[in-house]
């Protein structure tokens, strides 16, 4: 029986265009396309750029697009305008972000030790990597620890915490309060990727008092593939930024303080525009901040009470359905979980395969995840009870045996 939340979720099911017959547990990877998204892309094709040609940079306020878009995003993770600008990709605003964060801690000091968890998204760990060999004067340190050892490691010799709040494998919550508390008693710096987390609960940058964030627009927030990411400056440390003077951690002519004066020397704008690089991706933005406009609307307490009531149905679903055939990865305590439900199984592969084919879509990771993602925005109950028993009978039937399912190392 629809409960008051179903209810409210609803009318937000009705602005995505949803394909028939398809069950679609796969936002935290790819969010769904908002029919909005469809017509502002439209509009900004044909009467923008096709019409207005390059008066749009003034007349459709292109030229603001980054910060303006930056700002919708501020309002859904806790954070103020003019401290999140919309740009580049997650990776690459994590790269501006450890730079930024390396700047604030002067060369002599002896905290030389970024941590984070050996667990971590690959690439968080791979920019960290990069950046060491960037900087080898800085003698730099990598503490990638598991999850569980991340509060021993951080001490008096450690400048920055690097974690991605949800564990994009399992589901896994860090507590954002207590670790940026434990990491400033410390005297250490903290940057948090909000990958898993951006659309998918209330976040609390600020009340967390969080120092730098990044974070995607295409899974949760709905931006579409390649949608722009999102870096967040915590107001204070803007602000020390620029009373040092220091330089734009990537020195493109939009960092510049006078960016159409064509000055050949380099002067760093104030604020969060020192993030931005070059010319913004003015189609993907346009898609972005039309999803953003309908997530302006959403009550994030709600989206919070549905994601754990529908991912506590699935696994109770699955669990009551499947037995003891997979085991479950996701915590079960509420302020542990994200919006996703992770179980285990050794022919994950194949198995998410044949759920694929059935016209459930979710993801595997490697080893041996299969992966659910719940957006209640678009994400019903019957979605969820329907999707159990797809995979009740699959495994009844074991139909991941036919050949064609045995590819077990590719990734979806």
């Amino acid at each position: 029986m629809p409960t008051s939340l179903d209810t409210y979720f609803d009318q937000f099911r009705r602005e995505f265009a949803l394909p028939d017959g398809v069950i679609y547990l796969d936002g935290n990877s790819l969010g769904a396309l908002p029919r909005l998204s469809s017509v502002r892309v439209a509009d900004a094709v044909r009467r923008e750029w096709g019409n207005d040609l390059i008066r749009s940079w003034n007349s459709a306020d292109w030229i603001n697009a980054p910060e303006r878009v930056g700002n919708k995003i501020a309002k859904l993770i806790g954070a103020n305008d003019g401290e999140v600008v919309a740009c580049d990709s997650t990776s690459i605003n994590l790269f501006k972000a450890l730079l930024s964060a390396l700047a604030l801690i002067p060369h002599d000091s002896p905290r030389n030790v970024i941590v984070s968890d050996i667990d971590n998204f690959p690439t968080d760990l791979y920019i960290a990597q990069g950046l060491r060999e960037l900087l080898r004067d800085r003698k730099l340190e990598l503490r990638f620890v598991k999850r569980t050892e991340i509060p021993a490691n951080i001490s008096a010799q450690t400048a920055i915490v690097m974690l991605t709040e949800v564990d994009y494998r399992t589901g896994e919550r860090y507590d954002m309060k207590a670790i940026t508390a434990l990491a400033h008693d410390n005297g250490a710096l903290i940057i948090w990727d909000l990958a898993h987390s951006a659309g998918a609960f209330p976040v609390a940058l600020n009340a967390c008092d969080a120092d730098f964030a990044v974070g995607c627009g295409y899974k949760y927030l709905n931006g579409g593939p390649g949608a722009p990411a999102f870096i967040f400056g915590a107001t204070r440390h803007l602000d020390a930024l620029d009373a040092m003077n220091a330089p734009a951690p990537i020195s493109g002519w939009f960092a510049h303080a006078a960016p159409f004066a064509f000055d050949p020397v380099f002067r760093v704008v104030r604020g969060a525009k020192r993030f931005l690089v070059g010319t913004p991706p003015i189609l993907q933005l346009a898609s972005l901040e039309a999803s953003l406009d309908l997530w302006l609307n959403v009550d994030l307490q709600r989206i919070r009470e549905q994601s754990l009531a529908l991912t506590d149905l699935f696994i109770a679903e699955v669990e009551t359905h499947c037995g003891d055939a997979l085991t479950l990865a996701t915590p079960r305590e509420h302020k542990l979980r994200g919006s996703q439900v992770s179980f285990r199984h050794v022919e994950g592969y194949a198995i998410m395969q044949n759920l694929i084919a059935r016209g459930v879509i979710g993801d595997f990771r490697a080893p041996d995840i299969l992966r659910f993602g719940f957006t209640p925005l678009y994400v019903t109950r019957e979605d969820v009870v329907n999707a159990a028993k797809h995979l009740a009978d699959i495994l009844a039937t074991r139909e991941w045996d036919q050949p064609k399912y045995q590819q077990k190392h590719a990734v979806t």
